[in-house]
């Protein structure tokens, strides 16, 4: 028999396990008996943390989020580190884009809410993340901050993900350079 986890490690452990679930089976069929009996413990100890399905959910999604977070690239332009950081998302997210997006439609259906009420970057340190891409460009000098708006931040990160939700495949270096290029940077002008 194993050692016996507690704390921080029975949560990554049950968190993970969740994550498993929702990423094999999606949200329809995501139970609290799936996760306990993946994680090899007992309903008491996941039932202590979260009370129903949907805060487990919640927290799953946050916790996966926070790990995910890539290094913002510093390449000397915007053109470079929104292209370094759309390339290393394709490469490593299609996944979690899918699964986010997918196959946690049925949780959207069901608790009323949206994808975007479910992960927001605030709460995961994509905010910040993102955030000091711009700052950087303004302060280089290449961007005006008041063209900066949420929307037009969000957007290189949004067409990735469109296209991932359309080919569920990494997208081609030529779509990137060409959200980039033509679509993204001739807002900023």
């Amino acid at each position: 028999m194993g050692e016996r986890r507690r704390g921080a490690a029975l949560e990554q452990a049950l968190l993970d396990a969740a994550w498993a679930e929702l990423t094999d089976h999606g949200y329809a069929r995501f139970t609290m008996d799936a996760v306990v009996k993946r994680a090899g413990t007992s309903p008491p100890v996941l039932y202590r943390r979260w009370s129903d399905r949907d805060s487990l959910v919640r927290a799953t999604v946050a916790h996966v989020l926070r790990e995910n977070v890539l290094d913002v690239p510093d390449t000397g332009s915007l053109r470079g580190d929104v292209l370094t950081l759309l390339r290393e998302i394709s490469a490593t997210r299609l996944q979690l884009v899918t699964v986010m997006s997918v196959n946690l439609a049925s949780y959207y259906q069901e608790t009323g809410t949206r994808p975007g009420d479910l992960f927001d970057p605030s709460t995961t340190g994509r905010k910040e993340a993102v955030d000091l891409l711009f700052d950087r460009a303004v302060d280089r000098g290449e961007v005006a901050p008041e063209v900066l708006t949420e929307r037009i931040k969000s957007l290189p990160f949004d067409l990735l993900r469109h296209e991932f939700l359309t080919t569920f495949a990494p997208v081609p270096d030529h779509v990137l350079e060409e959200i980039v290029d033509t679509i993204f940077l001739p807002l900023l002008r």
